[in-house]
């Protein structure tokens, strides 16, 4: 039996959902600006309107690897395991929103960072074994995730 393809909308309709989604943790947790500017950043650090684009960006990456892979191998192809490892990817990212903004506590938001970048690298390895392609797309918020994981550190270090 072979598999119906999915339709464009359906692909669309998840891509838009998954990117809903991940954006969603700027409007659950909405940041305390007056307390973040207290706080001391290293100079390097990108302004905050471009690290909102960066993460929409990367949240388009990541809707369009599951669209690819909705395409490539079909999602009910996917097994358990990969499933478990987007959602744990995902419940980290949003997390670091709630250390930082709601807990402000710097520490948390360094290590969810620095287990988002892990969980990242283990999603990036294993969505390669159904799609190369998908998998690349995933490559820039490996090294997104990674910077800010860095960046949280010395954040965090610097305001101790």
């Amino acid at each position: 039996m072979t598999q119906k393809k999915p339709s464009i909308l359906s692909s669309i309709v998840l891509f838009l959902v998954i990117v809903a989604l991940f954006s969603s943790s700027g409007i659950l947790f909405p940041s305390d600006q007056i307390w973040y500017n207290t706080l001391t950043e290293p100079e390097w650090t990108p302004p905050s309107k471009v690290i909102d684009i960066i993460w929409f960006i990367l949240y388009a990456l990541i809707a369009l690897t599951v669209v690819v892979l909705q395409k490539t191998v079909g999602l009910d192809n996917l097994n358990h395991s990969w499933y478990l490892l987007f959602a744990i990817n995902y419940v980290l990212n949003q997390a670091y929103t709630f250390f930082l903004s709601i807990q402000k506590d710097l520490s948390l938001a360094f290590y969810d960072c620095l287990a988002t970048a892990i969980s990242t690298l283990l999603l990036l390895l294993y969505t390669g074994k159904y799609s190369r392609w998908a998998a690349l797309l995933l490559i820039p918020y490996l090294l997104w995730s990674s910077l800010t994981a860095y960046m949280s550190w010395v954040i965090y270090q610097i305001n101790l």
